[in-house]
């Protein structure tokens, strides 16, 4: 596991040292920072509570009586607030709290979440940067990581070859993504279609693996040449990223009305649900009337209490105690000392139980004596 990250001496807590690291590596493949308010229009939220984690909002009405709400979410706001550019590319990311009901708790939380959104004129070597970027992040994050990687054209235009209707069509993406078979079986029935035009789509949710394995499957598969040259173009990018990073899983579905292409999650050891979400939103685009294709992903810093870090051996460089408040003037100079030399140092009269650090310092009545 990773251990905790030192600057300046001080030990950064696991969200801390992921922001820091991560604004970092976004930097430098290129994104620039985006800020943002805290609060939007409720109304941006309303018209896309089907994009959102979570439809709980925080609403309040500001002085012009227009109902605003804290952003549930990052992507809907840079989009909103960017410059449609079809034939341009902006690449940014972002460091952002957002507001939204937690599962632990079922109450409202602010929580920190860091990603990226390239918007504009999005091709596969884009596609690519942001798959490469997905791996670095979970990378530097824990040893112990994979993305799962799914198409959603390639799962929708196996839907789309069973014939079903509009209805159905959701219970069987449902199913998808749930690996359920009977289920896919079950909503055929219901609709008198012929259980073989589910058989690529069975075919994609049973294949699950390495990008070699899954070639291999899907080689075998009987599909339409476009359908085909998805498949190709998938694996082949999956291919040219590291071999054990990457899990090709078409049960990784997200809603047809917003995603398209590409989309994925990824997920730590130790971690029960994914910490890193993503893909391609150019029907996002489109619903909110624009023309630009865009590419993205979010990290969930808050998921990281649930990762059991490294500690670092000290919690500080130096412990200095005193007992009159006489000598503020001295303890003062051995605290600046010590930062001046990059380590870090508490100054207090009564030392905590449980706390570890590497030199203890006592100062009584003007003197001052190392432990």
């Amino acid at each position: 596991m990773k251990a905790d990250l030192t600057l300046g001496g001080v030990t950064l807590r696991p969200e801390e040292r992921a922001l820091y690291t991560l604004r970092s590596l976004y930097s430098a493949y290129g994104y620039s920072s985006f800020k943002m308010t805290k609060f939007e229009e409720y109304d941006l939220y309303v018209r896309n509570k089907n994009f959102l984690i979570s439809d709980h909002i925080i609403t309040f009405t500001d002085t012009g009586g227009k109902l605003m709400a804290l952003k549930p979410d990052v992507t809907l706001s840079i989009v909103k607030n960017t410059k449609d550019e079809p034939e341009g590319l902006k690449k940014v990311y972002y460091n952002e709290n957002v507001y939204r009901v937690t599962g632990k708790t079922g109450s409202y939380r602010e929580i920190l979440q860091t990603g990226l959104e390239c918007i504009g004129k999005v091709d596969r070597y884009c596609l690519f940067e942001v798959l490469t970027l997905a791996v670095k992040s979970l990378a530097a994050l824990s040893e112990a990581f994979v993305l799962a990687v799914s198409d959603l054209d390639l799962v929708s235009g196996a839907i789309d070859l069973t014939g079903i209707s509009p209805a159905g069509r959701k219970k069987l993406l449902r199913s998808v993504g749930a690996k359920n078979l009977h289920g896919i079986d079950e909503t055929l029935a219901t609709e008198g279609i012929e259980p073989e035009k589910a058989d690529l789509l069975k075919t994609l949710v049973t294949c699950y693996g390495k990008p070699a394995a899954v070639k291999k499957t899907l080689a075998e598969a009987v599909m339409p040449d476009d359908l085909r040259q998805k498949a190709d173009e998938l694996i082949a990018m999956l291919e040219k990223l590291p071999a054990d990073a990457i899990s090709v899983d078409f049960s990784t579905v997200s809603d047809l009305r917003y995603y398209n292409g590409i989309v994925f999650q990824g997920f730590l050891r130790g971690i029960p649900t994914a910490i890193l979400s993503g893909g391609q939103y150019d029907r996002l685009m489109e619903r909110m009337g624009r023309t630009s294709r865009a590419v993205g992903f979010a990290v969930y810093l808050d998921l990281l209490e649930d990762l059991v870090y490294t500690r670092a051996e000290y919690d500080y460089g130096s412990v200095i105690l005193y007992d009159s408040e006489e000598d503020y003037l001295l303890v003062a100079s051995l605290v600046e000392e010590a930062a001046e030399k990059g380590e870090s140092a508490v100054a207090m009269k009564k030392l905590p139980e449980n706390i570890r650090y590497k030199r203890l310092i006592s100062v009584k009545n003007g003197e001052v004596k190392y432990e």
